[in-house]
């Protein structure tokens, strides 16, 4: 009967243990297709150009991608926890009408180093390092 006891007790705090090990290791994943909703100021964001076809794309693999104004754009990113770090952005050099060319540098100046990210259902929030700065996008 004591060892019954002992074996389950065991085997019980084991699955428990496992359980908890999975659960923490986690991390959210931004993978998806996305577009753009509003970038700027955190405080008071200006809305994504209706005009513009905007859409990104974050791979499983960390290699994100996409256009969010006319010009398409690649790169990587790293998740850890709520921090995102991006690699170099690359980006063709099309000259585009200014309130384009803003959109786009505005959502780029986001995408320089490192900043914190918030999921909330279909929308996902970035904020620069220096949280200046915010692009909030919508699952497609």
């Amino acid at each position: 009967m004591k060892k019954s006891r002992l074996f389950w007790t065991a085997l019980l705090f084991m699955i428990g243990s496992m359980l908890a090990a999975c659960s923490g290791s986690a991390s959210t994943s931004l993978a998806g297709d996305w577009k753009l909703i509003s970038y700027g100021s955190p405080a008071n964001p200006t809305p994504a150009l209706p005009y513009v076809e905007t859409s990104l794309t974050f791979e499983s693999d960390g290699t994100l991608g996409g256009r969010v104004g006319c010009n398409s754009f690649s790169g990587d990113y790293k998740v850890d926890g709520n921090a995102v770090t991006f690699g170099a952005i690359a980006a063709t050099e099309m000259a585009c009408d200014e309130p384009i060319m803003q959109q786009e540098s505005a959502v780029f100046k986001v995408f320089i180093d490192s900043g914190t990210f918030k999921m909330n259902g279909n929308t996902l929030t970035i904020l620069s390092a220096d949280g200046n700065s915010v692009v909030v996008l919508s699952r497609k």
